[in-house]
């Protein structure tokens, strides 16, 4: 399905404009709006490729700059030792009730676009996956990828000593699926063990996948990129996706 890449929109947050990158099929229509919450390093290259491939399968790709009160609108991080430093430093200088607030705007602005049927998925990478993780505590979301969720473990996402995002997992209501590397320094074993009990007992409708690889193996271009990988992911997806939006509510 070809796809329009060339969409921005600034848009009202309670603190403050935040632009946002949107990836929409060419055909005229309304689609299920998927917001993308990237890595700490904002809208890159590779994941303006992996919101466009998502787009491809018939959605409206929603991809917000999460640091906007902090960055100018555009800005990009750069993949080296002091954007990293500057990333990290950002999700946890941004209060983790600003994430939120982000998200519920966003879902309002996406109500009246025209390429929008109202109905609202979520997809994360990295910091993206906690992202998209708080963005399911919504009830407006029904499905939910998150890839190598950074923080839930941890509790530590905004600064906080515990950010309470497992605690809430009880509220998800639509159906969430968690991926993972296993060679991922980021959240060990035990980390995630810690996550996957949270969600099983919370009853979370849970997909729940283990694979071979490091953290950000989505990652086209970098050294810990699996294609093999990158493709069954977006499989996995997709089939969340399909399976969801395209049963009638």
């Amino acid at each position: 399905m070809l796809i329009r890449s060339d969409e921005t929109a600034d848009i009202q947050t309670p603190t403050g404009e935040m632009r946002v990158h949107l990836f929409r099929p060419v055909r005229a229509g309304r689609f299920p709006a998927i917001l993308l919450f990237s890595e700490i390093y904002q809208v890159t290259a590779p994941i303006e490729r992996l919101a466009a491939m998502i787009a491809g399968q018939g959605y409206l790709v929603a991809v917000p700059e999460v640091y906007h009160e902090y960055e100018a609108p555009g800005c990009v991080l750069a993949y080296d030792k002091p954007g990293t430093d500057r990333g990290n430093d950002l999700k946890y200088t941004k209060p983790i009730g600003q994430f939120d607030s982000d998200n519920v705007a966003l879902i309002a602005w996406l109500r009246g676009h025209e390429a929008c049927s109202g109905r609202f998925g979520a997809f994360g990478v990295c910091l993206g996956g906690h992202l998209a993780f708080r963005a399911a505590l919504l009830p407006d979301i029904e499905a939910t990828a998150c890839f190598y969720a950074t923080d839930l473990h941890t509790g530590t996402l905004g600064g906080e000593r515990h950010d309470g995002t497992l605690a809430r997992a009880a509220e998800i209501r639509g159906e969430i699926m968690m991926v993972w590397g296993r060679h991922d320094p980021h959240v060990p074993y035990e980390g995630r063990r810690q996550i996957r009990d949270a969600l099983e007992q919370a009853g979370t409708a849970l997909e729940w996948h283990e694979v071979d690889g490091q953290h950000a193996f989505l990652r086209d271009g970098a050294p810990r990129f699996d294609a093999a990988l990158f493709l069954q992911g977006m499989s996995w997806t997709n089939g969340l996706y399909q399976r969801v939006f395209m049963v009638q509510p």
